[in-house]
């Protein structure tokens, strides 16, 4: 139940301090433990984290929805951890992808976001049969399809 409570109070938190290009993409509560993930259409900064921290600690303290002792992080959630919205595939447009479908695993790039699916620019094998070369293609991957998704760091 608490789950559900603080996963409200951040979103009601985002839109008191005005971050409304910030969003929740995970939450986690274990007994007195809770980790939130903020994405956003801009930049999650230290500032930012900070700030939402303390208006949400300060409903966790009155109302004790954990108990008097608790542990509290809210931060971004960094390049590594999968994409879960749409609009994080929109942030990420020109940026390298690897994501995993039922049947494939696909590596690119991120080009376009549509309503329903995105379009990653991937090395495909060739078409002629007799080719073994790889090709750059366009590959239409519906959001239902997509297992999970990752968006790789280059240096």
């Amino acid at each position: 139940m608490a789950e559900k409570q603080i996963e409200e109070l951040i979103d009601k938190v985002l839109i008191e301090l005005g971050y409304e290009d910030c969003f929740l993409v995970e939450l986690m509560v274990n007994n007195t433990k809770v980790e939130a993930f903020l994405d956003s259409d801009e930049s999650v900064t230290y500032e930012k984290c900070r700030r939402i921290s303390r208006k949400v600690e300060e409903v966790l303290d009155e109302e004790l929805w954990l108990g008097e002792k608790y542990t509290l992080d809210i931060s971004s959630a960094g390049v590594g951890r999968p994409l879960k919205f749409k609009r994080q595939y929109v942030k990420n447009v020109g940026r390298k992808i690897a994501l995993k479908t039922e049947t494939k695993k696909w590596e690119g790039t991120l080009t376009e976001v549509k309503e329903e699916s995105i379009i990653v620019l991937a090395m495909v094998k060739d078409s002629n049969p007799k080719s073994k070369k790889k090709v750059e293609k366009e590959i239409e991957i519906a959001f239902d399809d997509i297992k999970e998704s990752k968006i790789k760091v280059s240096f």
